[in-house]
């Protein structure tokens, strides 16, 4: 099916990159006390978000993770396209486990919950792969933990003030301090997971050059390396 193992390890970090963004935002609407403080409960699957775009940033390059990211915003759209007409047919009464308004409860996310998600994960994205290739850059291929944690540290503050701020502040469903007190808790929170999961990070190269083979696996990674300078030339 697939032709090389190159193109089953991208199809798999594609899966899990493209699954848990989708999850994150379709379980962005529901907000949670972490102790005083306020947050959305889809800030949970972004840390394995940051980990699948840290790994496709090293073996596939900068347009990898640009072109995986659009077609993940194409599909977060389609979700919310597919839910809205879900939401138009009637439940069956007395037979359905799910009534219409539990159902609309949980995925009528307001068209601001929408775009704030799609315009925060492309802008992060971008961001993120940025700092990413700058960071590599400057430290010749070494410290994987500071491109992976720094691209993370200044990607998720953009996306999680824009998501706030276009979602929930700007059409008045929470106040200034409330709006303050759910960014910079699920900056954070991001920031702390993505932190205690950088171990991982280490453990998925390693898998993958394993995988892939030493040698073959760093072939790869100098590809990309090159790959990416030259598409930051041409931009």
């Amino acid at each position: 099916m697939f032709k090389t193992k190159k193109e089953l390890v991208f199809i798999i970090l594609a899966g899990i990159f493209i699954t848990n963004a989708i999850v994150a935002e379709l379980i962005g609407g529901k907000l949670i006390f972490m102790g005083p403080f306020i947050m959305s409960v889809g800030i949970l699957p972004w840390p394995v978000v940051f980990l699948a775009t840290d790994l496709i940033n090293e073996y596939y390059g900068r347009s990898g993770v640009k072109k995986l990211s659009l077609i993940t915003a194409s599909l977060i759209v389609y979700a919310f396209v597919i839910l809205f007409f879900a939401m138009q047919v009637p439940a069956a009464e007395g037979i359905s486990a799910v009534s219409d308004q539990a159902f609309n409860s949980v995925f009528g996310q307001s068209l601001w919950i929408i775009v704030g998600s799609v315009v925060a994960f492309l802008v992060s994205q971008f961001i993120d792969v940025s700092i990413f290739w700058l960071l590599r850059d400057k430290t010749g291929g070494k410290m994987i933990w500071l491109r992976s944690t720094g691209s993370t540290i200044v990607s998720q503050l953009v996306d999680t003030f824009i998501v706030a701020g276009i979602a929930f502040w700007l059409p008045g469903k929470v106040d200034t301090a409330t709006f303050f007190n759910m960014a910079l808790t699920g900056y954070v929170v991001k920031l702390i997971l993505a932190i205690t999961l950088t171990p991982l990070i280490y453990a998925g190269h390693k898998t993958i050059d394993n995988y892939l083979g030493e040698e073959n696996a760093h072939a790869i990674v100098k590809h990309s390396a090159e790959e990416s300078l030259h598409h930051k030339i041409k931009e």
